[in-house]
């Protein structure tokens, strides 16, 4: 069923131990500031990844193959990708069969796509929108760990290379990061008729979304992200015929400690939501009940456990 209302709303990432999201040197993303932030692109993965896991078509993620002439493995190209989903893209594949195979991907769907394969050019607009999500938590400390592996490097010099190699893993003590994203469906209204068995973007690619933003961190069980979780995730959920526009919501979001637990203090946005109330069709909210308080003030919203 075709979804015409906008979303607005946020998604709280706790790290206790773990890197969420390192830059190339290792340590978290920082800015110029020393403000600690993760990308879009780390709190997507962990949800292309479950998606992936239940059966869904998912394009922009890697996968490997074996190169041709040899038994080493290399990552599938774009074309590769597209083509071991979909069938093969050739110049003669019309953009109307394109469009139509991308959004059938639950990725594209949802994030959009650049796709520039065959001839084909097409960029779309994704209708969910997530921005980057800053550590909201002030007495974040990185650590460093110093690693023994059981193996020497041979590639060391002189007595170097008769030793075990030494390894670093950086992580942080906590930090709580939060993502402020939107959904606006609109952005795929251009391409209605011009993609084969597409109606506009979906109740059903929304509720997907909506299931990986409550656990898809917490699923994502790797090395550098065991100690990372989901703690909370909100949903504002506008009515169709509304003519409100949000700013990043993440920004009337405070984060402190309340002895053992993590209180997350929403009471800023719910001044900021009130004089609006009519605009909206419903404010769902979703936390960790064990591990994290909630003060939201006024707003009127249903608290379930992101379980």
């Amino acid at each position: 069923m075709k979804k015409n209302n906008r979303v607005y709303g946020i998604i709280g990432i706790g790290a206790y131990m773990a890197n969420f999201n390192a830059d190339l040197s290792g340590y978290p993303k920082t800015t110029a500031g020393n403000d600690i932030f993760g990308s879009d692109k780390a709190l997507k993965y962990p949800m292309k990844r479950m998606w992936l896991i239940e059966g869904d078509s998912i394009l922009y993620i890697k996968s490997m193959k074996n190169s041709e002439g040899s038994d080493k493995m290399q990552p599938r190209d774009l074309n590769e990708r597209y083509t071991l989903l979909f069938g093969s893209l050739d110049e003669k594949t019309s953009s109307k069969e394109v469009l139509g195979n991308l959004f059938s991907a639950v990725d594209v769907m949802n994030f959009g796509a650049t796709f520039a394969e065959k001839k084909q050019n097409i960029s779309i607009t994704g209708a969910i929108q997530i921005n980057q999500g800053f550590n909201l938590y002030k007495d974040t400390n990185v650590l460093t760990q110093d690693i023994l592996s059981p193996f020497r490097n041979s590639n060391e010099k002189s007595e170097e290379k008769l030793a075990s190699s030494m390894g670093t893993k950086i992580v942080t003590d906590e930090a709580h990061y939060v993502y402020s994203f939107s959904v606006n469906p609109a952005n795929y209204q251009d391409f209605i008729g011009l993609a084969e068995n597409f109606e506009g973007y979906t109740e059903e690619a929304f509720e997907k979304f909506k299931k990986a933003a409550r656990v898809a961190t917490t699923a994502f069980n790797t090395n550098s992200k065991s100690g990372c979780e989901n703690e909370l995730a909100l949903f504002v959920e506008l009515k169709e015929d509304s003519e409100l526009f949000l700013s990043n919501l993440d920004r009337y979001i405070t984060i402190q400690k309340h002895g053992s637990n993590t209180l997350y203090d929403l009471s800023k946005l719910a001044e900021v939501l009130k004089p609006y109330l009519k605009e909206i069709k419903s404010i769902e909210l979703y936390h960790n009940p064990i591990t994290v308080e909630v003060n939201f003030g006024s707003l009127p919203c249903v608290v379930q456990s992101i379980f």
